[in-house]
């Protein structure tokens, strides 16, 4: 009798699951359709790309990082040394090219590529570091080599800059030169190191 009481309890006691699992599955079938118009009704009044920047690439409702675009950095110290040798470089080959040894010439033509190559130096600097002493110590360094011009001088040539309206024009050249060849890869004759020399001295 106690085996028949057990199996009747057992039995009575699934019978309560099932009736507690389908009223169970009843209740989630009639609130599914309720959820569903909640979520339109949010979608509607917030659309998913009101504040997502659009990307045809991308399928995800994440948003997307834009980016920004890509800006002409100002050159680091390093950058702007390799710029001003090979500026440099350039320029004195055209001069050689012309029949102007810039070593052989006489100390105030030194002093005019001196003032060229500072012009260039200050278009290919940041505005920040302009007219600093770091820049005119690297373009000292520069046309002592490629000139042979002692630093003292070359640092007097730059100090009295203002004093010289050759200095200035040659300076102007080196500036609007350089700025030229970051953006063309090339200098035009009129703002070149040779026509700066040769329409301020007698070569």
């Amino acid at each position: 009798m106690m085996v028949n009481g057990l199996i009747l309890f057992i039995q009575v006691g699934l019978l309560a699951l099932l009736v507690l699992m389908a009223t169970r599955i009843i209740t989630l079938v009639r609130s599914e359709p309720l959820a569903a118009g909640h979520q339109k009704t949010w979608s509607s009044s917030y659309p998913v790309d009101a504040h997502i920047p659009e990307c045809p690439l991308s399928t995800s409702e994440w948003p997307v990082a834009v980016r920004k675009p890509v800006v002409d950095m100002a050159p680091n110290r390093a950058e702007l040394i390799t710029r001003l040798h090979i500026l440099a470089g350039l320029q004195e080959r055209d001069c050689r090219l012309n029949g102007l040894e810039l070593q052989a010439a006489p100390e105030a033509v030194k002093a005019y590529v001196v003032a060229w190559l500072y012009g260039a130096g200050c278009a290919l600097s940041h505005k920040s570091t302009r007219h600093s002493e770091a820049l005119l110590n690297i373009v000292a360094q520069i046309t002592g080599r490629k000139t042979g011009i002692r630093q003292p001088e070359a640092v007097q040539a730059i100090s009295t800059l203002t004093a010289s309206t050759i200095h200035l024009a040659c300076f102007r050249a080196g500036l609007e030169g350089a700025e030229f060849w970051r953006y063309n890869h090339y200098v035009p004759p009129t703002s070149s190191l040779y026509e700066a020399i040769t329409a301020n001295a007698f070569i």
